[in-house]
Protein backbone atom coordinates (compact mmCIF):
# COMPACT_ATOMS: atom_id res chain seq x y z
CA UNK A 1 0.00 0.00 0.00
CA UNK A 2 2.78 2.19 0.93
CA UNK A 3 4.73 1.38 -2.32
CA UNK A 4 1.33 1.94 -4.19
CA UNK A 5 1.11 5.64 -2.33
CA UNK A 6 4.51 6.74 -3.15
CA UNK A 7 4.37 5.33 -7.05
CA UNK A 8 1.26 7.28 -6.90
CA UNK A 9 3.02 10.64 -5.61
CA UNK A 10 5.57 10.06 -7.92
CA UNK A 11 3.16 10.06 -11.14
CA UNK A 12 1.97 13.48 -10.00
CA UNK A 13 5.05 14.88 -9.52
CA UNK A 14 6.07 13.91 -12.94
CA UNK A 15 2.49 15.06 -14.20
CA UNK A 16 3.26 18.63 -12.36
CA UNK A 17 6.76 19.30 -13.90
CA UNK A 18 5.86 17.95 -17.28
CA UNK A 19 2.67 20.42 -17.11
CA UNK A 20 5.07 23.64 -15.79
CA UNK A 21 7.10 22.70 -18.67
CA UNK A 22 4.74 23.35 -21.24
CA UNK A 23 3.84 26.59 -20.12
CA UNK A 24 7.12 27.44 -19.36
CA UNK A 25 8.67 29.69 -16.38
CA UNK A 26 6.20 29.01 -13.74
CA UNK A 27 5.82 32.04 -10.82
CA UNK A 28 8.65 32.53 -9.28
CA UNK A 29 7.06 31.14 -5.78
CA UNK A 30 5.97 28.32 -7.55
CA UNK A 31 8.65 27.61 -9.29
CA UNK A 32 10.25 23.83 -9.12
CA UNK A 33 14.30 23.02 -7.82
CA UNK A 34 16.55 23.34 -10.89
CA UNK A 35 17.30 19.86 -10.53
CA UNK A 36 13.31 19.06 -11.00
CA UNK A 37 13.47 21.41 -14.11
CA UNK A 38 16.51 19.84 -15.34
CA UNK A 39 14.89 16.48 -15.38
CA UNK A 40 11.54 17.29 -16.72
CA UNK A 41 13.61 18.96 -19.60
CA UNK A 42 15.45 15.76 -20.24
CA UNK A 43 12.43 13.64 -22.44
CA UNK A 44 12.17 16.93 -24.59
CA UNK A 45 15.92 16.87 -24.71
CA UNK A 46 15.68 12.96 -25.65
CA UNK A 47 13.04 13.92 -28.16
CA UNK A 48 15.07 16.54 -30.10
CA UNK A 49 18.19 13.19 -30.55
CA UNK A 50 19.94 14.51 -27.68
CA UNK A 51 21.85 11.77 -26.04
CA UNK A 52 22.46 11.15 -22.17
CA UNK A 53 25.64 11.63 -22.72
CA UNK A 54 25.84 15.07 -24.19
CA UNK A 55 22.87 15.71 -21.40
CA UNK A 56 24.42 14.90 -18.75
CA UNK A 57 27.98 16.28 -20.32
CA UNK A 58 26.33 19.61 -20.75
CA UNK A 59 24.49 20.04 -17.16
CA UNK A 60 27.55 18.62 -15.12
CA UNK A 61 28.34 21.55 -12.68
CA UNK A 62 25.34 23.66 -14.31
CA UNK A 63 23.63 26.38 -11.61
CA UNK A 64 21.20 29.08 -12.69
CA UNK A 65 23.32 32.29 -12.99
CA UNK A 66 20.83 34.89 -11.45
CA UNK A 67 22.96 37.76 -12.15
CA UNK A 68 21.74 37.79 -15.68
CA UNK A 69 19.18 40.35 -16.80
CA UNK A 70 15.24 39.73 -17.46
CA UNK A 71 14.46 37.13 -14.93
CA UNK A 72 12.00 36.61 -13.18
CA UNK A 73 12.60 37.48 -9.64
CA UNK A 74 11.36 35.74 -6.39
CA UNK A 75 9.33 38.84 -5.63
CA UNK A 76 7.83 38.55 -8.85
CA UNK A 77 9.54 41.62 -10.77
CA UNK A 78 11.26 41.57 -13.59
CA UNK A 79 14.59 42.57 -13.78
CA UNK A 80 15.37 45.01 -16.45
CA UNK A 81 17.24 43.53 -19.36
CA UNK A 82 20.29 45.23 -18.49
CA UNK A 83 21.78 44.19 -22.13
CA UNK A 84 19.20 45.94 -24.20
CA UNK A 85 20.56 48.99 -24.32
CA UNK A 86 18.77 49.66 -27.59
CA UNK A 87 15.84 50.19 -24.77
CA UNK A 88 17.66 51.67 -22.46
CA UNK A 89 19.68 54.74 -23.91
CA UNK A 90 18.50 57.79 -25.47
CA UNK A 91 19.22 57.45 -29.54
CA UNK A 92 22.67 59.75 -29.19
CA UNK A 93 24.48 57.57 -26.74
CA UNK A 94 23.96 54.14 -28.72
CA UNK A 95 24.08 55.56 -32.45
CA UNK A 96 27.81 57.50 -31.01
CA UNK A 97 29.75 59.20 -33.95
CA UNK A 98 32.66 58.62 -32.59
CA UNK A 99 32.33 54.89 -32.34
CA UNK A 100 30.34 54.83 -35.48
CA UNK A 101 33.80 56.20 -36.81
CA UNK A 102 36.18 53.67 -35.92
CA UNK A 103 34.58 50.88 -36.89
CA UNK A 104 33.91 52.13 -40.16
CA UNK A 105 37.53 52.73 -40.58
CA UNK A 106 38.28 49.07 -39.75
CA UNK A 107 35.44 47.72 -41.91
CA UNK A 108 36.89 49.02 -44.82
CA UNK A 109 40.28 47.87 -43.89
CA UNK A 110 38.83 44.56 -43.46
CA UNK A 111 36.53 44.94 -46.74
CA UNK A 112 39.97 44.94 -48.87
CA UNK A 113 41.72 42.19 -46.59
CA UNK A 114 38.56 39.74 -47.81
CA UNK A 115 37.64 40.60 -50.79
CA UNK A 116 37.63 37.47 -52.56
CA UNK A 117 35.13 35.81 -49.78
CA UNK A 118 32.67 39.18 -50.14
CA UNK A 119 32.43 38.74 -54.15
CA UNK A 120 31.53 35.71 -53.47
CA UNK A 121 28.74 36.23 -50.69
CA UNK A 122 27.63 39.26 -53.26
CA UNK A 123 27.31 37.12 -55.87
CA UNK A 124 25.78 33.81 -53.64
CA UNK A 125 23.11 36.08 -51.62
CA UNK A 126 22.74 39.05 -53.32
CA UNK A 127 23.29 41.19 -49.87
CA UNK A 128 25.74 44.28 -50.13
CA UNK A 129 28.98 43.39 -48.16
CA UNK A 130 28.84 46.44 -45.84
CA UNK A 131 25.54 44.93 -44.82
CA UNK A 132 27.37 42.08 -43.30
CA UNK A 133 30.70 44.05 -42.61
CA UNK A 134 28.36 45.99 -40.32
CA UNK A 135 26.64 43.37 -38.41
CA UNK A 136 30.12 42.14 -37.39
CA UNK A 137 31.17 45.54 -36.25
CA UNK A 138 28.08 45.99 -34.27
CA UNK A 139 27.65 42.41 -32.94
CA UNK A 140 31.15 41.97 -32.12
CA UNK A 141 33.64 44.75 -32.80
CA UNK A 142 35.07 42.31 -35.84
CA UNK A 143 35.43 39.98 -32.92
CA UNK A 144 37.39 41.81 -30.45
CA UNK A 145 34.80 42.28 -28.19
CA UNK A 146 34.75 38.43 -26.04
CA UNK A 147 31.48 36.70 -25.13
CA UNK A 148 31.42 36.56 -21.33
CA UNK A 149 28.61 33.88 -20.46
CA UNK A 150 28.85 30.26 -20.71
CA UNK A 151 26.17 29.08 -23.36
CA UNK A 152 24.53 26.17 -21.63
CA UNK A 153 24.43 28.23 -18.01
CA UNK A 154 22.99 31.35 -19.60
CA UNK A 155 20.41 29.72 -22.11
CA UNK A 156 19.47 27.53 -19.08
CA UNK A 157 19.16 29.82 -16.59
CA UNK A 158 16.74 31.55 -18.99
CA UNK A 159 14.70 28.99 -19.75
CA UNK A 160 14.52 28.08 -16.07
CA UNK A 161 13.41 31.21 -15.06
CA UNK A 162 13.64 33.97 -17.64
CA UNK A 163 10.96 36.21 -19.05
CA UNK A 164 10.66 34.34 -22.28
CA UNK A 165 11.06 30.70 -20.82
CA UNK A 166 9.54 28.87 -23.24
CA UNK A 167 11.80 30.46 -25.93
CA UNK A 168 14.63 30.07 -24.74
CA UNK A 169 13.88 26.42 -23.96
CA UNK A 170 13.80 25.88 -27.51
CA UNK A 171 17.07 27.65 -27.92
CA UNK A 172 18.95 25.26 -25.46
CA UNK A 173 17.91 21.89 -27.39
CA UNK A 174 19.18 23.64 -30.64
CA UNK A 175 22.72 24.53 -28.19
CA UNK A 176 22.61 20.73 -26.90
CA UNK A 177 22.14 19.48 -30.52
CA UNK A 178 25.60 22.16 -31.45
CA UNK A 179 27.53 20.52 -28.83
CA UNK A 180 26.45 17.20 -30.03
CA UNK A 181 26.74 17.51 -33.66
CA UNK A 182 30.36 18.51 -32.71
CA UNK A 183 29.78 21.96 -34.05
CA UNK A 184 31.62 23.77 -31.06
CA UNK A 185 33.38 22.33 -27.92
CA UNK A 186 31.87 23.28 -24.89
CA UNK A 187 34.96 25.29 -23.87
CA UNK A 188 34.79 27.58 -26.73
CA UNK A 189 30.86 27.31 -26.64
CA UNK A 190 30.21 31.26 -25.17
CA UNK A 191 27.44 33.61 -25.66
CA UNK A 192 26.29 37.10 -24.85
CA UNK A 193 24.15 36.83 -21.64
CA UNK A 194 20.80 35.61 -24.48
CA UNK A 195 22.66 33.21 -25.89
CA UNK A 196 23.65 34.61 -29.12
CA UNK A 197 27.44 32.86 -30.38
CA UNK A 198 29.66 33.60 -33.07
CA UNK A 199 31.68 36.94 -35.04
CA UNK A 200 27.97 38.05 -36.01
CA UNK A 201 25.78 36.51 -33.17
CA UNK A 202 23.73 33.46 -34.02
CA UNK A 203 20.89 32.37 -31.98
CA UNK A 204 21.62 28.52 -32.03
CA UNK A 205 17.73 27.88 -33.73
CA UNK A 206 19.44 30.52 -36.30
CA UNK A 207 22.52 28.47 -36.81
CA UNK A 208 20.83 25.20 -37.21
CA UNK A 209 18.32 26.56 -40.08
CA UNK A 210 20.96 29.33 -42.06
CA UNK A 211 24.33 28.77 -41.20
CA UNK A 212 26.61 28.79 -44.16
CA UNK A 213 29.87 26.66 -44.55
CA UNK A 214 31.41 29.17 -47.54
CA UNK A 215 34.92 28.04 -47.68
CA UNK A 216 34.35 24.43 -48.63
CA UNK A 217 35.98 22.62 -45.00
CA UNK A 218 33.12 20.73 -44.56
CA UNK A 219 31.62 22.96 -41.29
CA UNK A 220 29.69 25.61 -40.65
CA UNK A 221 32.41 27.80 -38.40
CA UNK A 222 30.62 31.08 -37.46
CA UNK A 223 33.61 31.88 -35.52
CA UNK A 224 35.50 31.94 -38.41
CA UNK A 225 35.29 35.00 -40.97
CA UNK A 226 33.88 33.41 -43.90
CA UNK A 227 31.51 31.51 -42.54
CA UNK A 228 30.44 33.90 -40.40
CA UNK A 229 29.70 36.78 -42.76
CA UNK A 230 28.10 34.44 -45.04
CA UNK A 231 26.00 32.74 -42.66
CA UNK A 232 24.96 36.57 -42.15
CA UNK A 233 24.45 37.34 -45.47
CA UNK A 234 21.72 34.40 -45.54
CA UNK A 235 20.18 35.38 -42.73
CA UNK A 236 19.59 38.75 -43.97
CA UNK A 237 18.14 37.27 -47.42
CA UNK A 238 16.02 34.94 -45.42
CA UNK A 239 14.88 38.01 -44.03
CA UNK A 240 14.19 39.54 -46.52
CA UNK A 241 16.70 41.20 -47.82
CA UNK A 242 16.17 43.27 -51.24
CA UNK A 243 19.78 43.40 -53.06
CA UNK A 244 20.70 47.23 -54.41
CA UNK A 245 18.75 49.15 -51.83
CA UNK A 246 19.28 51.21 -49.31
CA UNK A 247 18.07 50.90 -45.46
CA UNK A 248 17.24 54.49 -46.07
CA UNK A 249 17.60 58.37 -46.71
CA UNK A 250 18.13 60.63 -43.92
CA UNK A 251 15.09 63.54 -44.66
CA UNK A 252 13.74 67.31 -43.85
CA UNK A 253 10.41 67.15 -42.31
CA UNK A 254 8.08 70.69 -44.36
CA UNK A 255 5.81 71.73 -41.81
CA UNK A 256 2.93 70.03 -41.53
CA UNK A 257 4.92 66.70 -41.54
CA UNK A 258 5.74 65.84 -37.77
CA UNK A 259 7.10 62.86 -35.96
CA UNK A 260 3.78 61.96 -34.77
CA UNK A 261 3.69 60.53 -38.38
CA UNK A 262 6.04 58.06 -37.59
CA UNK A 263 5.80 54.04 -38.48
CA UNK A 264 5.70 51.30 -40.58
CA UNK A 265 1.48 51.81 -40.06
CA UNK A 266 1.68 55.14 -42.37
CA UNK A 267 4.39 53.50 -45.04
CA UNK A 268 3.92 54.69 -48.56
CA UNK A 269 6.17 55.54 -51.87
CA UNK A 270 8.65 57.85 -51.48
CA UNK A 271 7.10 59.87 -54.65
CA UNK A 272 4.02 60.19 -51.50
CA UNK A 273 6.18 61.97 -48.68
CA UNK A 274 7.95 63.74 -51.66
CA UNK A 275 4.95 65.28 -53.25
CA UNK A 276 4.16 67.06 -49.64
CA UNK A 277 7.77 68.32 -48.92
CA UNK A 278 9.90 65.92 -47.84
CA UNK A 279 13.44 66.63 -49.32
CA UNK A 280 16.70 64.50 -48.18
CA UNK A 281 19.05 66.57 -46.36
CA UNK A 282 22.18 68.32 -47.91
CA UNK A 283 20.27 69.44 -51.11
CA UNK A 284 20.41 65.31 -51.85
CA UNK A 285 18.02 64.05 -54.50
CA UNK A 286 15.92 60.80 -55.22
CA UNK A 287 16.62 58.55 -57.67
CA UNK A 288 13.77 57.91 -60.23
CA UNK A 289 13.75 53.90 -59.12
CA UNK A 290 13.78 55.31 -55.78
CA UNK A 291 10.73 57.29 -55.74
CA UNK A 292 8.91 54.30 -56.04
CA UNK A 293 10.26 52.83 -52.76
CA UNK A 294 7.82 51.54 -50.00
CA UNK A 295 9.15 53.67 -46.75
CA UNK A 296 7.95 55.17 -43.23
CA UNK A 297 9.16 57.65 -41.26
CA UNK A 298 11.73 57.04 -38.65
CA UNK A 299 12.53 59.93 -35.88
CA UNK A 300 14.21 58.01 -33.57
CA UNK A 301 14.59 61.46 -31.22
CA UNK A 302 10.91 62.36 -31.70
CA UNK A 303 11.54 66.14 -32.69
CA UNK A 304 14.64 66.76 -31.35
CA UNK A 305 17.11 64.34 -33.80
CA UNK A 306 17.71 63.16 -37.29
CA UNK A 307 14.61 61.88 -39.25
CA UNK A 308 14.96 59.45 -41.63
CA UNK A 309 12.86 57.56 -44.89
CA UNK A 310 13.49 53.97 -44.32
CA UNK A 311 12.90 51.14 -46.34
CA UNK A 312 12.34 47.62 -46.32
CA UNK A 313 15.89 46.61 -45.63
CA UNK A 314 15.46 48.75 -42.57
CA UNK A 315 12.67 45.89 -41.31
CA UNK A 316 15.57 43.14 -42.33
CA UNK A 317 18.20 44.53 -39.83
CA UNK A 318 15.11 44.75 -37.22
CA UNK A 319 14.61 41.27 -37.84
CA UNK A 320 18.41 40.41 -36.89
CA UNK A 321 17.74 42.61 -33.95
CA UNK A 322 14.06 43.86 -33.06
CA UNK A 323 15.33 47.06 -32.29
CA UNK A 324 15.08 50.25 -33.81
CA UNK A 325 18.43 52.03 -32.49
CA UNK A 326 20.06 48.58 -33.77
CA UNK A 327 18.70 48.89 -37.67
CA UNK A 328 19.81 52.32 -37.51
CA UNK A 329 23.60 51.84 -35.79
CA UNK A 330 23.96 48.98 -38.54
CA UNK A 331 22.64 50.97 -41.57
CA UNK A 332 24.63 54.12 -40.71
CA UNK A 333 27.50 51.99 -40.28
CA UNK A 334 26.98 50.46 -43.40
CA UNK A 335 27.03 53.39 -45.41
CA UNK A 336 29.95 55.09 -43.36
CA UNK A 337 31.69 51.72 -44.47
CA UNK A 338 31.09 52.63 -48.14
CA UNK A 339 32.43 56.47 -47.91
CA UNK A 340 29.56 58.30 -46.67
CA UNK A 341 29.62 60.64 -43.79
CA UNK A 342 28.18 61.36 -40.29
CA UNK A 343 24.26 62.99 -39.98
CA UNK A 344 23.65 65.89 -40.91
CA UNK A 345 21.03 66.84 -38.86
CA UNK A 346 22.31 66.68 -35.08
CA UNK A 347 20.41 65.60 -31.87
CA UNK A 348 19.60 67.64 -28.62
CA UNK A 349 20.62 67.17 -25.17
CA UNK A 350 17.95 63.87 -25.36
CA UNK A 351 17.47 62.19 -21.81
CA UNK A 352 15.93 59.30 -21.24
CA UNK A 353 13.18 58.55 -18.51
CA UNK A 354 13.14 55.54 -16.57
CA UNK A 355 10.83 52.66 -17.61
CA UNK A 356 8.20 52.82 -15.21
CA UNK A 357 7.89 56.77 -15.96
CA UNK A 358 7.71 55.56 -19.98
CA UNK A 359 5.37 53.17 -18.92
CA UNK A 360 2.94 55.75 -16.83
CA UNK A 361 2.96 57.52 -19.80
CA UNK A 362 1.65 55.07 -21.86
CA UNK A 363 -0.90 53.98 -19.49
CA UNK A 364 -2.49 57.58 -19.69
CA UNK A 365 -2.47 57.45 -23.48
CA UNK A 366 -4.17 53.59 -23.31
CA UNK A 367 -6.67 55.16 -20.97
CA UNK A 368 -7.58 58.20 -23.23
CA UNK A 369 -8.44 55.95 -26.26
CA UNK A 370 -4.62 56.31 -28.63
CA UNK A 371 -3.18 53.11 -30.04
CA UNK A 372 -1.01 52.29 -27.02
CA UNK A 373 -1.45 48.04 -26.87
CA UNK A 374 1.55 47.18 -25.03
CA UNK A 375 2.87 48.76 -21.67
CA UNK A 376 6.21 47.76 -21.58
CA UNK A 377 8.39 50.96 -20.76
CA UNK A 378 10.22 51.23 -24.03
CA UNK A 379 10.29 54.37 -26.59
CA UNK A 380 9.67 52.51 -30.08
CA UNK A 381 7.92 54.29 -33.32
CA UNK A 382 4.24 53.45 -32.03
CA UNK A 383 5.12 55.34 -28.73
CA UNK A 384 6.38 58.02 -30.30
CA UNK A 385 3.90 58.76 -32.70
CA UNK A 386 0.98 58.57 -29.94
CA UNK A 387 2.91 60.80 -27.91
CA UNK A 388 3.03 62.75 -31.00
CA UNK A 389 -0.70 62.98 -31.60
CA UNK A 390 -1.29 63.57 -27.96
CA UNK A 391 0.31 66.73 -28.38
CA UNK A 392 -1.07 67.71 -31.33
CA UNK A 393 -4.51 66.98 -30.31
CA UNK A 394 -3.87 68.82 -26.94
CA UNK A 395 -2.10 72.14 -28.59
CA UNK A 396 0.93 71.39 -26.97
CA UNK A 397 4.92 71.17 -29.15
CA UNK A 398 5.51 68.46 -30.92
CA UNK A 399 8.52 66.71 -29.88
CA UNK A 400 7.11 62.86 -30.08
CA UNK A 401 8.93 61.90 -26.75
CA UNK A 402 8.41 61.38 -23.20
CA UNK A 403 10.10 63.55 -20.61
CA UNK A 404 9.18 64.72 -16.82
CA UNK A 405 7.44 67.50 -18.34
CA UNK A 406 4.84 66.07 -20.71
CA UNK A 407 4.14 63.51 -17.90
CA UNK A 408 3.47 65.91 -15.54
CA UNK A 409 1.35 67.89 -18.42
CA UNK A 410 -0.38 64.45 -18.82
CA UNK A 411 -1.33 63.74 -15.40
CA UNK A 412 -2.66 67.29 -14.97
CA UNK A 413 -4.80 67.27 -18.27
CA UNK A 414 -6.20 63.66 -16.89
CA UNK A 415 -6.97 64.87 -13.61
CA UNK A 416 -8.87 67.50 -15.06
CA UNK A 417 -10.81 65.65 -17.10
CA UNK A 418 -11.77 62.93 -14.25
CA UNK A 419 -13.43 65.87 -12.24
Amino acid sequence: MQRRSQAGRALLLGAMLCLWAGLGAAPAHARPSFEAWRAALWPDARAFGITRETFDSAFSGITPDTSLPDLETPTEKKRPARGQTEFTRPPQAYVDDARIARLADTGRDLASKYRGVLDKIEARFGVDRAAVLAIWGRETAYGTYQMRHDAIRALATQAYMGRRADMFRQELLFALKMLQDGVVTRERFRTSWAGATGLTQFMPSEFDKLAVDIDGDGRRDIWSVPDALASAANQLAAKGWISGRTWGYEVLLPKGVTCAEDGPPRTKPVRAWTDRGVRRVAGRTFTRESLAYETFLFSPGGGMGPTFLVTENFMVFKRYNMSDLYALFVGHLMDRIQGGGRFIQGWDRITQLPTRQIAAIQRILQREGYAIEKIDGFIGPNTRSQIGTYQLRNGLPVDCWPSEALLATMQRLSDARDR
